[in-house]
């Protein structure tokens, strides 16, 4: 099934709009869940096309575009940006900053693609409003604040989104990735990786530079842990299984004579099954409990400080999906393709009320940009902008009329 032509001439009509709009978005990044401008923005378009919206989780946007009866499906868009100095030179940069949790400031960039998220989702909803002959039912649009930091889906939740809105027969959900620009990526079943983040604080005994024997050094003590860890995926997972663990930060000490008392380091797991998930966090915290009682030091610290749930497509909406954008966009533009290892908190929406989700990517980039020996910059990188943007944002909402359409249409 594809669009009626006159969406698709609206959608070209009103592209140069559509860019500049995006290119508005991605000036203006917040960090997540203080996304507070963008949230206005999202809410007073929304009502302009005359729907009314609410609040869930501090600043996340929700409104139900009714139209008869008629199945219900919903559609999340996230809005948060990232503490990154944007670094693409484009004459729309960024050049915001932002608060983060510890009282420093950062500069903030869209450098994982929310700005085209917000632009495709309000224009679906637009494009929704203006063909209301086209379809029945309800369309319930969820604008999320906090994906990054695995907050602001469960944020939404808890603040009552299913309780106090229409629940919803299906869920989509989308995102712009180093692709080719008008392609479209989808797996089935598993999708995106589930994903904890820990932060471990390693108890020493300070000591003088010079008197190592009086000392427990905590930096010692975390360069065995977070080798030790490494061994993990090597030894105590089968090759059957996905499992990735990085420690990103260490940090330790204030000055080069003196051993300190503690150490930090934050590590982030990345599984695609429950049962492996539990095996990898039991070994972590038996090797970083073990390497300290074999220093003699205190027990260290273990504290959690994010997850990411899973993200599994129902395989037969999936394969649905599948053939309504081949339709669509053409069977060559549209691949099935294996679960990638980052992290979504967009699977919590569906799997809260047990309801079938598909989530998505779409390219950003022109063809030109893999003809050479390096690929693309990717998400959270400070080079990371669609410089196809017409073509990435007009996909982005054929893709989204289409999932929507093909349950709602018709």
């Amino acid at each position: 099934m594809s669009l009626n032509t006159m969406l698709r001439d609206a959608i070209s009509a009103n592209l140069a709009e559509t860019v500049a709009d995006y290119k508005n978005f991605h000036r203006t990044p917040e960090l997540s869940m203080q996304e507070m401008q963008t949230a206005e923005t999202i809410r007073s378009t929304l009502e302009e096309l005359g729907l009314e919206t609410r609040t869930f989780g501090g600043t996340g946007i929700v409104s139900v575009i009714e139209n008869g009866e008629g199945p219900v499906v919903a559609y999340r868009a996230d809005i948060d940006g990232l503490p990154i100095a944007e670094d693409t030179g484009y004459d729309y940069a960024s050049t915001a900053e932002g608060t983060l949790p510890d009282g420093s400031t950062s500069k903030v960039m869209h450098g994982c693609g929310h700005d085209t998220h917000i632009t495709v989702g309000l224009y679906l909803a637009r494009y929704l409003v203006e063909h209301k002959d086209l379809w029945s039912g309800s369309v319930v649009m969820i604008f999320q604040p906090g994906e990054e930091t695995g907050e602001g889906a469960r944020a939404m939740l808890d603040d009552g989104l299913w309780e106090s809105t229409v629940k919803p027969e299906v869920i989509y959900g989308q995102h712009v990735w180093p692709g080719k620009a008008g392609h479209i990526y989808v797996a089935k079943g598993t999708a995106m990786a589930m994903s904890d983040c820990i932060k471990v604080t390693v108890r020493g005994k300070q000591a003088h530079g010079s008197q190592p024997e009086n000392s427990v050094d905590p930096i010692v003590l975390g360069a065995y842990m977070i080798t030790r860890l490494q061994s993990i995926v090597s030894r105590e997972i089968s090759g059957r299984d996905m499992a990735v663990i990085t420690v990103g930060t260490f940090h330790g000490g204030l000055k080069e004579n003196i051993i300190p008392d503690s150490a930090e380091f934050k590590l982030n797991i990345r599984t695609f099954n429950e049962e492996v998930r539990e095996i990898v966090l039991n070994r972590v915290e038996r090797i970083i409990l073990a390497e300290a009682q074999a220093s003699g030091a205190p027990e260290p610290i273990i504290e959690d400080m994010y997850r990411f749930p899973r993200c599994y497509n129902d395989p037969a909406t999936t394969d649905t999906f599948l053939d309504v954008l081949g339709s669509e966009l053409g069977e060559a533009q549209v691949h099935l393709d294996q679960a990638v290892t980052g992290s979504e908190d967009f699977g919590a929406f569906g799997d809260d009320i047990d309801v079938p989700y598909v989530y998505w990517f779409f390219g950003g980039y022109s063809p030109a940009n893999f003809d050479g020996d390096e690929p693309p910059a990717g998400n959270h990188s400070p080079f990371f902008a669609p410089d196809d943007v017409e073509t990435t944002l007009e996909t982005g909402i054929r893709a989204a009329l289409s999932a929507v359409l093909s349950t709602v249409g018709k």
